[in-house]
C-alpha cells in the first residue's frame, strides 16, 4: 500500500488565523481507504520554503498532497513551486481555460488576465475540473510517485477529493484493498503514568492493533487502531484488543469515540431516575454548562447555583457562616455544606459542589492557586476531594469539572451504575 504525504500550502495556517481542517478530512479519508499518512506539513506562501517540503515529501512518500496556493494572484506558488521542483514547464490546459472563461461569462464578471494563471499546469500533468470554483486541481504522476493538487476553499476540495481523487487512488494505486478503524478508550480518575504501566506488555507487543496513550484536559485515552483486509476483521482486532484493555483498565474507562463524561454521566442518571443539583464557585457554572449540554438533561439536573462570594453561599445554599469564618470558604467544610445546600434546595437525590482558587491571584502558602475542593452527597452518604491542579485559570477550572464529574461517575458506579443498565429491575430514585 502506498504512503501518502499532506502540505498545506498558505501562512494564514502559521499564524493561527484558520484551522487546517483538510489535514483532518485528508487524513480520515485516506484511512478508510487503508492508505498510511504518516507526515503531514504546513508551509507558508514561500516558493523556497514550498520547494523544501516537497523535496523532503518526494523522497518519503509514495503520493504528495498539497492543499492551497492554487489562486490567480502572486503569493498563490503551489504548482510553480512544484513544477521547478519537477524541472517541469508549466503549460496552458485549454479546457481549464475554457472553463474559466465559461464561470465569467456565467456570472456576467470580466476575466483579469491573471485568472489564466489558473489554467497552468506543469507538462505531463492533467487538470482537475472544479464546478465548484475557478482553480482545478493538478494530477501529475511521474518517476512512480504522484502529486495531487487540491484548491484550499473547502467547498471546491472536499468534493473533488471525493469525486475525482478518491476514485483515481482506488483504481491506480489499490486503496481501498485495506481499511484502517480507530478506536478511543477513554479513562478518568487515573493518571498516564499508572495507565500506561498498567498495559505496559500490552503496549511492547502491540502490533495490530497499535495503541496508542494520550493525556490530556485530566483524562487519559487509548487510541487502538487496526488494519485489516475489510471492516469486520477490523472491528473483530479491536474487539479483542479493547476487551484486553478493560480487563487492566476496565475501572477507569467511562466512554469511547466521541463521548463526553458529562454525557456519560447524564446517561447513567436518565437510566437510574436519580436527579440532582450543583453549587459552584471557581468553576462558575461551567459543570451546569457541561451537564445540559446533552438533550434530555432538564430530567436529572434539577438546579444549578453559581455561588461566587460568600454572602451567596451563606444566602443563596445555607452554608453556615461559622464554616466560612473557621475553616474557609475553600475548604472541605465549605464544600460539603455548599452540597448538602444545593440538594435541600433542589430536592434532589444528589447535590454536587466545588470550591477553590482558580487564579492567578488569591493564593496563599497553604491555600495555593489551583487547590480545589469538591464535594457529593446522597443520602446517608457524602465524600469531598482535595485536588491541586497546576496551570492558568482556564486550565483549573476545566479540571475542576472535569474532576468533579469523574468524582461523580465513579459513585453513580458504585451507587448501583450497573442496576441501571438497560433491562435491569433496579428500583429508581434512591439509591440506597
Amino acid at each position: 500500500m502506498p504512503t501518502v504525504e499532506i502540505i498545506a500550502v498558505g501562512t494564514e495556517l502559521l499564524l493561527g488565523q484558520i484551522l487546517n481542517t483538510h489535514g483532518q478530512f485528508l487524513g480520515r479519508e485516506l484511512a478508510a481507504l487503508g492508505m498510511d499518512v504518516f507526515y503531514q506539513t504546513s508551509v507558508g506562501d514561500n516558493r523556497p520554503r514550498v520547494i523544501q517540503a516537497i523535496a523532503r515529501a518526494w523522497e518519503r512518500s509514495d503520493i504528495v498532497i498539497l492543499t492551497g496556493g492554487l489562486g490567480p494572484t502572486d503569493d498563490d506558488l503551489t504548482k510553480e513551486s512544484l513544477a521547478g521542483f519537477l524541472g517541469l514547464e508549466l503549460v496552458q490546459d485549454e479546457g481549464s481555460r475554457r472553463s474559466l472563461e465559461e464561470f465569467f461569462a456565467r456570472r456576467a464578471r470580466r476575466m483579469t488576465p491573471n485568472n489564466l494563471k489558473q489554467a497552468l499546469v506543469p507538462k505531463g500533468g492533467k487538470a482537475l475540473p472544479n464546478p465548484n470554483g475557478t482553480a482545478p486541481g493538478i494530477l501529475l504522476e511521474t518517476g512512480g510517485k504522484a502529486a495531487i493538487l487540491l484548491p484550499g476553499p473547502p467547498s471546491e476540495l472536499i468534493p473533488m477529493f471525493q469525486d475525482q481523487v478518491r476514485p483515481y487512488l482506488i483504481e491506480r494505486w489499490g486503496a481501498g484493498g485495506q481499511v484502517i478503524l480507530s478506536r478511543v478508550l477513554r479513562l478518568a480518575g487515573i493518571g498516564e503514568s499508572d495507565a500506561e504501566t498498567r498495559v505496559k506488555d500490552i503496549l511492547d507487543r502491540q502490533r495490530n492493533p497499535t495503541i496508542a496513550p494520550l493525556a490530556s484536559g485530566g483524562e487519559v485515552t487509548f487510541r487502538l487502531t487496526a488494519k485489516a483486509a475489510d471492516q469486520v476483521t477490523a472491528a473483530s482486532l479491536l474487539d479483542a484488543s479493547e476487551a484486553e484493555m478493560r480487563g487492566r483498565v476496565g475501572e477507569y474507562i467511562y466512554g469511547a469515540d466521541r463521548q463526553s463524561i458529562n454525557e456519560v454521566v447524564g446517561d447513567i442518571l436518565t437510566r437510574s431516575g436519580l436527579t440532582l443539583a450543583v453549587a459552584e464557585s471557581c468553576t462558575g457554572g461551567l459543570i451546569g454548562h457541561q451537564l445540559t449540554q446533552r438533550p434530555g438533561s432538564s430530567d436529572y439536573f434539577m438546579l444549578g447555583v453559581t455561588a461566587y462570594s460568600n454572602p451567596s453561599k451563606v444566602k443563596a445554599l445555607g452554608v453556615p457562616e461559622a464554616t466560612i469564618r473557621c475553616f474557609g470558604a475553600v475548604s472541605e467544610e465549605t464544600a460539603l455544606a455548599m452540597a448538602e445546600g444545593v440538594r435541600r434546595a433542589g430536592g434532589t437525590d444528589l447535590g454536587l459542589s466545588t470550591t477553590g482558587i482558580a487564579g492567578p491571584g488569591g493564593g496563599t502558602a497553604e491555600k495555593p492557586v489551583g487547590l480545589v475542593y469538591g464535594a457529593l452527597v446522597w443520602p446517608g452518604g457524602r465524600e469531598v476531594r482535595r485536588w491541586e491542579f497546576i496551570g492558568t485559570r482556564p486550565i483549573v477550572k476545566d479540571r475542576a469539572a472535569f474532576a468533579s464529574l469523574t468524582m461523580l461517575w465513579s459513585r453513580l458506579g458504585a451507587l448501583g451504575r450497573a442496576a441501571a443498565e438497560p433491562g435491569a429491575t433496579a428500583p429508581k430514585g434512591r439509591p440506597d
